[in-house]
């Protein structure tokens, strides 16, 4: 069995679960598939000296980054540490970035390499706080703020903290199969993998949270009910306003149009049922609020370019 070698870059306010999360999938591959040295992790900071995680965790360093020998997975955490980068390490990354057979960022450490000229011409994500910094800091890459993480080439980006765990897991699928990976995400009590394509956040989330409290009620009221009447008049007059008032009232306190956001629910109703009920896809279609599987098929190719049927075959935990 082959032995891969991952090189994890430390600095000081790094996010400890960057770091940890990551490091525990590929230490614990070996005992699933029954090799200890499957990965062989080090640790690596400027000056070889330990760092202080935001959370004040002190992590100990294997090496100084100029020593460390070539890896076959370079990982960039993230944290507040990059948002004052110490420049000795973006040029350390502009230089040995390329060289990287996979180079992997876990949530702001994305923004590392789009500082270290990384990620131009690239498709990339972040945690969904800083995706429209990036986009404006760094206009040669093409931020897309929606996925759990992206992988463009011999380059992964992925969204805050546990997202680092997903790739991770989606790594290690790639290196020794699914079987592995899924042992692997049991042992963690984990799923195995949530797709990639999946949405940092829900639909209540995605959208903000309405100042007043009838809007704040309707909010939660069309998450319980995404088989309900959800048009603007039927929920105009749940919250006692004109439709043409509620349409402007919702817009201005969630950011969002009444219309996106039952879409939002109603799509995130159905892909949870399709991942974690036996619910035939007409029986989901009707209780998610589609009426049609034709129509919940149409909104999942547009959303996640995929039909509802093999959404559930690719994404479904498979059963113990």
């Amino acid at each position: 069995m082959t032995q891969r070698s991952v090189l994890v870059v430390l600095f000081d306010d790094v996010q400890s679960l960057d770091v940890t999360g990551p490091a525990e999938v590929f230490a614990g591959v070996g005992r699933v598939v029954g090799d200890p040295a499957a990965y062989r992790l080090r640790f690596a900071s400027l000056d070889g000296a330990p760092v202080t995680a935001h959370s004040g965790l002190r992590l100990m360093a294997d090496s100084a980054l100029a020593d460390a020998a070539p890896a076959d997975i370079l990982l960039v955490p993230g944290g507040d540490g990059t948002r004052s980068a110490d420049p000795r390490l973006i040029n350390w990354l502009r230089a040995h970035g390329p060289r990287a057979p996979r180079l992997v960022s876990v949530c702001s450490g994305s923004m590392l390499l789009a500082e270290a000229g990384l990620l131009d011409g690239r498709r990339a994500t972040t945690h969904w706080a800083y995706c429209a910094e990036m986009a404006r800091r760094y206009p040669a890459v093409r931020v897309e703020p929606d996925p759990i993480f992206v992988r463009d080439g011999n380059i992964a980006t992925s969204a805050g903290v546990t997202a680092g765990i997903d790739l991770a897991l989606a790594l290690v699928e790639e290196d020794h199969g699914r079987a592995a990976a899924l042992g692997l995400a049991r042992n963690m009590v984990v799923f195995l993998r949530r797709p990639g394509n999946q949405a940092q956040f829900s639909a209540q989330l995605a959208a903000q949270t309405a100042q007043r409290e009838p809007l704040r009620e309707l909010q939660q009221w069309i998450t319980e009910h995404p088989d309900g009447d959800l048009s603007v008049e039927a929920l105009a007059q749940r919250a006692s306003l004109s439709p043409r008032h509620f349409a402007r009232a919702f817009h201005a306190e969630t950011g969002t149009t009444p219309g996106r956001y039952v879409e939002r629910v109603r799509l995130e109703h159905a892909r949870r049922l399709l991942e974690e009920t036996p619910s035939g896809v007409r029986e989901v279609s009707r209780a998610a609020g589609y009426g049609t599987p034709e129509a919940m098929r149409r909104a999942f190719v547009k959303k996640l370019g995929t039909a509802p049927a093999e959404y559930r075959r690719r994404f479904r935990p498979t059963p113990a």
